[in-house]
Protein backbone atom coordinates (compact mmCIF):
# COMPACT_ATOMS: atom_id res chain seq x y z
CA UNK A 1 0.00 0.00 0.00
CA UNK A 2 1.28 3.46 -0.89
CA UNK A 3 1.73 6.00 1.86
CA UNK A 4 0.41 9.54 1.70
CA UNK A 5 4.00 10.66 1.12
CA UNK A 6 4.44 8.28 -1.83
CA UNK A 7 1.19 9.48 -3.37
CA UNK A 8 2.09 13.12 -2.74
CA UNK A 9 5.47 12.75 -4.45
CA UNK A 10 4.03 10.82 -7.40
CA UNK A 11 1.17 13.26 -7.97
CA UNK A 12 3.45 16.28 -7.54
CA UNK A 13 5.76 14.97 -10.23
CA UNK A 14 2.82 14.14 -12.53
CA UNK A 15 1.57 17.71 -12.05
CA UNK A 16 5.01 19.03 -13.02
CA UNK A 17 5.42 20.89 -9.73
CA UNK A 18 8.54 21.27 -7.60
CA UNK A 19 8.58 21.02 -3.83
CA UNK A 20 9.27 24.78 -3.77
CA UNK A 21 6.21 25.56 -5.89
CA UNK A 22 3.94 23.46 -3.69
CA UNK A 23 5.47 24.97 -0.54
CA UNK A 24 4.88 28.53 -1.75
CA UNK A 25 1.24 27.75 -2.59
CA UNK A 26 0.67 26.24 0.87
CA UNK A 27 2.81 28.85 2.65
CA UNK A 28 5.04 26.23 4.24
CA UNK A 29 8.73 25.47 3.78
CA UNK A 30 10.16 23.17 1.14
CA UNK A 31 11.46 21.08 4.02
CA UNK A 32 7.87 20.54 5.17
CA UNK A 33 6.95 19.13 1.76
CA UNK A 34 10.04 16.94 1.85
CA UNK A 35 9.13 15.67 5.34
CA UNK A 36 5.66 14.74 4.13
CA UNK A 37 7.02 12.96 1.06
CA UNK A 38 9.50 10.83 3.01
CA UNK A 39 6.94 10.06 5.72
CA UNK A 40 8.68 11.84 8.58
CA UNK A 41 5.48 13.81 9.19
CA UNK A 42 1.95 13.72 7.76
CA UNK A 43 -0.07 16.70 6.53
CA UNK A 44 -3.39 17.37 8.25
CA UNK A 45 -6.64 17.07 6.32
CA UNK A 46 -6.80 20.79 5.51
CA UNK A 47 -3.33 20.61 3.97
CA UNK A 48 -4.32 17.47 2.04
CA UNK A 49 -7.26 19.40 0.58
CA UNK A 50 -4.94 22.21 -0.51
CA UNK A 51 -2.42 19.73 -1.91
CA UNK A 52 -5.16 18.10 -3.95
CA UNK A 53 -6.26 21.52 -5.19
CA UNK A 54 -2.81 22.62 -6.34
CA UNK A 55 -2.18 19.28 -8.07
CA UNK A 56 -5.70 19.12 -9.57
CA UNK A 57 -6.57 15.73 -8.05
CA UNK A 58 -9.35 14.51 -5.80
CA UNK A 59 -8.43 14.56 -2.10
CA UNK A 60 -9.65 10.96 -1.92
CA UNK A 61 -6.56 9.95 -3.91
CA UNK A 62 -4.55 10.23 -0.68
CA UNK A 63 -6.77 7.63 0.98
CA UNK A 64 -6.96 5.01 -1.80
CA UNK A 65 -5.65 1.56 -0.99
CA UNK A 66 -3.17 0.37 -3.60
Amino acid sequence: MSSIGDILRSERIKAGKTQDEIARYLRVTRQTISSWEIGRTVPNYNMLRLLAEVMAIDVGRFFEKN
